[in-house]
């Protein structure tokens, strides 16, 4: 019996222009396309219109029906002034029950920090709207030096980081959604 893909939606979180997501994002997408649990959609938060007032309208519902279609997800986030983006703050407040008991991962990037003092927040946040954490991390440490004009790093703590990463997140929303499907998440 083949087991159905697992959806996983990568969300880009910075919306800076002149912004550094896209190389890390990029990078993190071939190698969660080249894991066999997954099909893989890009969620860049640039490239949609959500409303900061949480309203509804079509990017909004175009935004949650993603989500709920999505049974795993990465956010790829900077660290900006020991914080992770608002934009990734207001997309998240967009959903609610889209969210619930789904995994979630994290792939950060900064200067010294590498963005980890950003992914500590998000998992508070993401605790309070019933997602799963994922323990295993990827962090780029002064990530502007860790790529190379290809878009590829030699960084291998984050090459190793990433495949655990993603094992962990294809057991997790396995297991969730079988949970899902059994018995509904009590809201």
């Amino acid at each position: 019996m083949a087991i159905a893909p697992i959806r996983l939606e990568v969300i880009v979180g910075s919306v800076r222009v002149g912004r550094f997501a896209p190389v890390v994002a990029d990078w993190f997408v071939r190698r969660a396309r080249a894991h066999r649990a997954f099909d893989v959609g890009v969620l860049d938060l640039a490239d949609i219109a959500l409303p900061a007032d949480l309203s509804d309208g079509p990017e909004a519902d175009a935004f949650r029906e993603r989500v709920d279609a999505a049974a795993a997800f990465v956010v790829v986030t900077p660290e900006y002034n020991h914080g992770y983006p608002g934009a990734l703050k207001n997309a998240i407040d967009t959903a609610k029950e889209q969210w619930r008991a789904k995994p979630v991962g994290f792939v950060s990037y900064g200067g010294l920090s590498g963005g980890l003092r950003a992914t500590e927040q998000l998992r508070q946040v993401v605790a309070e709207v019933h997602m799963v954490s994922i323990r295993q991390t990827v962090s780029f440490h002064q990530a502007r030096k860790r790529f190379g004009p290809d878009g590829e790093t030699q960084d291998g703590a984050a090459i190793d980081g990433s495949v655990r990463m993603l094992d962990q997140l294809a057991w997790w929303a396995e297991a969730l959604r079988t949970a899902r499907v059994a018995d509904p998440y009590p809201g």
